[in-house]
């Protein structure tokens, strides 16, 4: 048994123009829901029909996208707080002409320039619309073939233990673990990483940013579930009620929820 991360869910109080963002910073499309609270962007999403359990469309787009990590706007009514989120995306580039172009171009976006403690780096950071932090990376190697999205950041204490954690929670390869950084990626040797860097600070607000994994079609997802309360998980209550998933906590806090099976 294992998990998949299928989409990065990004909290907003405008989910159409969060949205519209992050569709044209990646270069993919975007779905909104009839709703007017979920946006879903990825690539070759087009107007394909209804949102299925509230976590994405189905019919001409494929849902869960086999490769890429996807990107789920769901609408709150909290904006976000002047805390960092300790969950953010790293954007790839090739080239030095392509990291200031595409920093331009999500500046003409509605990003602006975020500034936490970065100092002198060769990296942009920025915030998208609603004060999302995320970095457009200088190029590198490791990157070259992940697609828009390199990386998914978590800040964290004990990089050794987060890694434990979620490589025992998905069904990813781990790639390297030291004191100050772990990093995952799928087996399939696609799509984006999933990073752990030891970070100063603790958590002192919800994330704005999670990831949602999602069961292997036969998997169960119950059993799934308790599988990671094992692993250290804990159950968490956001009023959210009623709902075909089940939101958890990672050992150092960080929420994150299991998707049912369309």
């Amino acid at each position: 048994m294992a998990l998949r991360p299928v989409q990065v869910n990004l909290k907003a109080l405008d989910v159409s123009a969060v949205g519209r963002f992050w569709a044209e910073a990646l270069g993919w499309g975007s779905y909104s829901g009839g709703s007017g609270v979920i946006t879903y962007v990825g690539p070759g999403v087009t107007d394909v029909g209804p949102v299925v359990s509230g976590v994405g469309p189905v019919g001409g787009f494929v849902w869960p996208d086999p490769v890429v990590v996807c990107v789920d706007v769901v609408s709150v009514p909290e904006p976000k707080t002047a805390a960092k989120n300790r969950v953010h995306l790293d954007l790839a580039t090739t080239s030095a002409a392509h990291q200031a172009e595409l920093v331009a171009r999500l500046k003409d976006l509605g990003a602006r320039p975020a500034h936490v403690g970065q100092g002198n780096v060769p990296w942009t950071v920025l915030a998208d619309p609603e004060g999302n932090e995320f970095c457009v990376l200088e190029p590198r190697e490791i990157y070259r073939d992940t697609g828009p999205i390199a990386a998914v950041v978590v800040d964290c204490a004990d990089p050794r233990a987060m890694a434990r954690f979620w490589d025992g929670a998905m069904d990813w390869t781990l790639h390297e673990v030291t004191d100050d950084h772990a990093t995952l990626r799928s087996a399939k040797g696609a799509g984006p990483y999933l990073e752990f860097l030891r970070t100063p600070g603790a958590k002192t607000v919800p994330d704005r940013v999670h990831l949602d994994l999602l069961p292997y079609p036969g998997d169960d997802k119950e059993a799934e579930v308790a599988r990671l309360r094992a692993l250290g998980a804990t159950d968490l209550d956001l009023g959210q009620g009623d709902v075909p998933w089940t939101c958890l906590t990672d050992p150092e806090g960080h929420e994150f929820c299991v998707l049912a099976l369309p």
